[in-house]
C-alpha cells in the first residue's frame, strides 16, 4: 500500500491552472538563498514541477530529481523541464514514504503543500531525512487554512474556507500544517530549524479574475460540491450562497484575498 492518500485537490485543469501560477521565485522564496551550484535536490510531491524547475536554475550544474505519485503530473514537468531548456531536471513517479534513493544522496529536499496532504507526516520525514545527506537542508512551506481569508466576506465566503478544511479533513489531511510544522520536524529529530510566515496575495484585477474562475469552476465544481455534501461539509444552499459571494466579490472594489503558509528549513544533524 502506498503511504500517499487520494489528492483533495484533484487534477482537473482549473486547479492546474492554479499550480502553473507557481514557481521557485515566489513559492520558495525561504529556500533559494540556501541553495548553490552543484547541489543535488529532491523536489518531493513536486506536481507540474514548475518550482522544480526554478530550483534546477538555482543549483545548476547539479540536478534536482522531482517525485510525484501521480503520472500525469510527472509528464507535464518533464514536458516544462524541455521546455525550459532544464536538462537538469529529473522526473521519477514515486511514492514520498518509499523514495527510490540510496540514503545520504540529496544536499537538500524541499516540499510545497506537500505534508497538508500526507496523513502520516512522520513517515515522510524519516524517509525524506534520510536520503538527505549530513548538514544538508529540509525545506517546507505549507498553508495555514484559517489565517487565510476572502475579502470582503458578505458573511459566507469564510464558510468555503470551513468546507475545503472539512474536504481536506476527510483525507486525513491537515489544512493547518503550516502551524504545525515547527512540531513536525522536532519530533523527527530535526532541531535546528529556521520558521517564517508568508502570505500569497491576490488583489489586481487579473487575480481577482483567477480566484473567482478558481472558486466556480473547481471549488464549486460538482465533483467538488458534491462530496462536501456527501461529507456533511456542505448543503446544496450553502454552495448556491457561496457561488453568488463570489460573484459579488469579483464586482467589489475592495476585494483582496491571500493564502497564509508557513515555512520552515530545517538542518539535518552532522551526526
Amino acid at each position: 500500500m502506498s503511504g500517499t492518500p487520494d489528492y483533495t485537490m484533484g487534477y482537473g485543469e482549473e486547479y492546474l491552472q492554479a499550480l502553473l501560477r507557481v514557481s521557485a521565485t515566489t513559492h520558495a522564496a525561504h529556500l533559494l538563498p540556501h541553495l548553490e551550484p552543484g547541489f543535488r535536490v529532491l523536489d518531493f510531491g513536486c506536481g507540474p514541477g514548475t518550482i522544480s524547475i526554478g530550483l534546477a536554475e538555482a543549483v545548476a550544474p547539479g540536478e534536482v530529481h522531482g517525485v510525484d505519485m501521480e503520472a500525469s503530473q510527472i509528464d507535464l514537468a518533464r514536458m516544462f523541464a524541455k521546455r525550459y531548456g532544464r536538462d537538469n531536471a529529473v522526473f521519477h513517479v514515486g511514492d514520498v514514504t518509499d523514495l527510490p534513493f540510496e540514503d545520504d544522496s540529496f544536499d537538500v529536499a524541499h516540499c510545497h503543500n506537500v505534508l497538508m496532504h500526507v496523513p502520516d507526516t512522520q513517515a515522510v520525514l524519516r524517509e525524506v531525512n534520510r536520503v538527505v545527506k549530513p548538514g544538508g537542508i529540509i525545506a517546507s512551506r505549507e498553508m495555514i487554512s484559517g489565517s487565510s481569508f476572502t475579502h470582503p466576506d458578505f458573511e459566507v465566503l469564510r464558510n468555503a474556507w470551513d468546507m475545503f478544511e472539512d474536504l481536506l479533513e476527510a483525507d486525513d489531511g491537515h489544512p493547518q500544517m503550516g502551524k504545525d510544522l515547527k512540531t513536525h520536524f522536532v519530533e523527527a529529530g530535526l532541531t535546528n530549524y529556521r520558521v517564517s510566515a508568508s502570505f500569497d496575495t491576490f488583489t489586481t484585477p487579473d487575480e481577482i479574475t483567477f480566484i473567482h474562475q478558481i472558486a466556480q469552476q473547481w471549488f464549486l465544481a460538482p465533483e467538488i460540491t458534491e462530496a462536501a455534501i456527501k461529507y456533511g461539509a456542505a448543503t446544496e444552499a450553502l454552495c448556491d450562497h457561496i457561488g453568488v459571494a463570489y460573484d459579488r466579490w469579483k464586482d467589489h472594489p475592495g476585494a483582496f484575498a491571500a493564502v497564509a503558509y508557513g515555512e520552515l528549513l530545517a538542518w539535518k544533524p552532522e551526526s
